[in-house]
């Protein structure tokens, strides 16, 4: 049984009959060019879109579950976040255990390490860099320690050491009997970090499966208008533009 499963997903404009499954243990990538739809699609999946179609979260339609059985079941890491908090990074992450209505320091302790920000933690998040940030709030999810995890771009302003860092963490994660769903805009991360990609274009996910099945030139050509240069048999995976 799927973790969460979409049928005939839609959303107004933004998103068209979007059908796709994520299983425990998976990563699944969402890609496609800037509009196409994935925050609308992760946003939709945590329970903050009016939607029509139907969600699961396993055996039960996601409207079944209130807003709190959601915050602790489904977590989400939006792209954009205020930063502008005078307080530390330590309380920063405790609030990802809101849901929960406790203060488990463990978890907070755990989050903060895997996130790779223990070393700031009593640091304000008024005084940390871009990149910085993009890790507390990855730990904030992480605290609440979510089944199913929903991250929008988490290594957009982060240098390369710490892209790799955070996509073996979600990797982590999700082998953890959980499941992650990310948006990514580097195809050569999605290659080599996703178990299956859904390629949206124009609100509609135009190719689901393998990065073999997704990745191919003629498709990411017809998806992105520039002709690029695939190969999935090089480790790890390169995908680039001519």
């Amino acid at each position: 049984m799927a973790l969460i499963s979409t049928q005939s997903l839609s959303v107004d404009t933004r998103l068209k009959n979007i059908s796709m499954q994520l299983q425990r243990g998976e990563v699944l990538g969402l890609i496609g060019p800037n509009g196409a739809g994935k925050s609308t699609l992760l946003k939709t999946l945590a329970g903050l879109e009016s939607f029509s179609g139907e969600i699961m979260l396993e055996a039960n339609k996601i409207d079944a579950y209130s807003s709190s059985e959601r915050a602790r079941l489904i977590g989400l890491q939006p792209q954009m976040v205020d930063s502008t908090w005078p307080i530390s990074v330590e309380e920063v992450v405790a609030l990802g255990r809101t849901p929960w209505h406790d203060r488990d320091e463990a978890a907070i302790q755990q989050a903060m390490q895997m996130a790779g920000v223990t070393e700031f933690a009593e640091r304000t998040i008024e005084h940390l860099s871009g990149g910085e940030r993009a890790r507390v709030w990855l730990a904030r999810v992480l605290a609440g320690q979510p089944q199913a995890l929903l991250v929008d771009e988490p290594v957009a302003n982060l240098d390369i050491h710490y892209q790799l860092s955070v996509m073996n963490v979600l990797k982590e994660y999700a082998a953890n009997n959980n499941g992650v769903i990310v948006a990514l805009h580097d195809l050569s991360l999605a290659a080599r970090y996703c178990d299956k990609l859904c390629l949206l274009k124009n609100a509609e996910c135009v190719a689901q499966g393998s990065a073999a099945e997704v990745l191919t030139e003629s498709l990411l050509h017809s998806v992105y208008q520039v002709e690029v240069e695939v190969d999935l048999n090089r480790q790890p995976p390169v995908v680039l533009p001519k």
